[in-house]
């Protein structure tokens, strides 16, 4: 019959160099003998021997938590005890090396799942989160990668300066991060906005095997809902006003109107798009763009008032050449001129809506809600609009149009009392 046993393993071959220890190890006895070494060892005078235990009072324990590790290898002892006896008359059959594995194995199922899990998974947040901020720098799209690092950086500091590892990303985490945000008066889209890229992180650190786990906190942690901004849409009258202006021909003021009605005749077109727009995008009275947010490919009819502004905009211009002054190529090293020209587009943008007598502080993002709200306002199908707009789903402009502002809804409310 096949016996276990612990034993400090005195062999000369196994002492730990010049200090006197030894190794701690379940010697099995199986037709042969084979020693299985724990992680843990100590002198000849500190092994009780008879009851297999480290002994408190001897001078090279003096260190140790002898009952922690006393109770560790006695469960080690037991697990292989009990492999033994249940592998019952099969272990008769089978090798000293067999059974050694089967003890091991019957070792590693009983080490609890999340330890284990813990142990084999020490990646970071901002170890893979830096591999995916990488790719998109090469990828020419700096804002994710700001968006990425930013996040990674407001968890890392709610976890007190500390790398966040991807297994202690729990739901529990979560919330807390959430509370922790919303107790400092942060606003739930901010809060949102950061969860989202770490959900990005993470859900890619899964997809390409980076990481193993149980269950995805994902799955049962709900995302804080982002807010309406309200007025986030401008009426016709408000756009006819802005398009009244006059200003000084060349000032950053004119320049802006300009970008202000050009974005609104290409269906609310994005800023970052505009910027990056050519001469030899413009074919057969249409301009032709890739969406910066998505890559999808975009055809926009040149409208009257958009081809009066071209005319200025494109003389003795080669066709790489941008169209406009703010023009971005898209790469990681002009983003920064980008940022900048655009922080100066929506300070002049909050000057022109004084100067048209508009209440609202409006910036260039107002003009793709004017655009889509202003089309449901004429009776154009949500399906037309979000085919206008470059959208994948309707359910993403059926958000764009709930910015209806309470004048609107209060005229509807009338026709539908009377």
């Amino acid at each position: 019959m096949a016996r276990a046993r612990l034993v400090l393993d005195t062999r000369v071959k196994s002492k730990y160099s010049n200090d006197g220890l030894f190794p701690i190890t379940i010697r099995i006895f199986h037709k042969k003998p084979r020693m299985i070494r724990l992680p843990y060892s100590t002198s000849k005078s500190g092994w009780d021997d008879k009851n297999m235990l480290l002994k408190k009072s001897a001078v090279a324990n003096k260190d140790v938590e002898c009952d922690k590790i006393n109770t560790l290898i006695y469960n080690k002892l037991h697990l292989a005890k009990s492999t033994i006896y249940n592998l019952g008359d099969t272990i008769n059959i089978i090798s000293v090396d067999t059974l050694v594995e089967n003890i091991k194995k019957c070792w590693d199922e009983q080490l609890d799942s999340k330890v284990k899990r813990n142990l084999s998974n020490e990646i970071t947040l901002d170890n893979w989160g830096q591999i995916l901020i990488d790719r998109k720098l090469k990828a020419n799209k700096p804002a994710t990668a700001k968006w990425y690092k930013d996040s990674i950086t407001a968890f890392t500091q709610f976890n007190e300066g500390k790398s966040v590892k991807l297994y202690q990303i729990t739901v529990t985490f979560l919330k807390n991060f959430e509370m922790e945000h919303i107790s400092r008066g942060n606003s739930k889209n901010g809060i949102s906005s950061y969860i989202r890229a770490i959900r990005a992180i993470y859900n890619s650190a899964l997809r390409e095997e980076k990481y193993n786990n149980l269950k995805n906190p994902f799955l049962n942690y709900k995302i804080p809902s982002t807010g309406r901004t309200k007025k986030k849409a401008l009426s016709k009258e408000k756009i006819v006003a802005i398009r009244n202006l006059k200003y000084e021909k060349f000032s950053n003021l004119w320049h802006t109107k300009n970008y202000f009605l050009c974005m609104f005749n290409c269906r609310g077109m994005n800023l970052i798009d505009l910027a990056k727009l050519r001469v030899k995008d413009i074919r057969n009275n249409r301009i032709f763009y890739g969406r910066s947010k998505t890559g999808d490919p975009l055809s926009v009819k040149v409208t009257i008032e958009f081809a009066k502004i071209l005319e200025f905009y494109i003389q003795d211009k080669d066709k790489d050449d941008f169209i406009f002054p703010i023009g971005y190529d898209g790469s990681v090293s002009t983003f920064k001129k980008y940022r900048s020209d655009r922080r100066l587009v929506n300070k002049l943008l909050k000057k022109i809506a004084e100067d048209a007598g508009i209440d609202e502080k409006i910036t260039s993002y107002y003009i793709r809600h004017s655009w889509a709200t202003i089309a449901k306002n004429m009776g154009i199908s949500t399906e037309i609009i979000s085919e206008g707009l470059g959208h994948h789903s309707l359910k993403t402009t059926e958000i764009y149009l709930k910015s209806f502002d309470n004048t609107v809804l209060d005229d509807a409310n009338d026709l539908i009392v009377a």
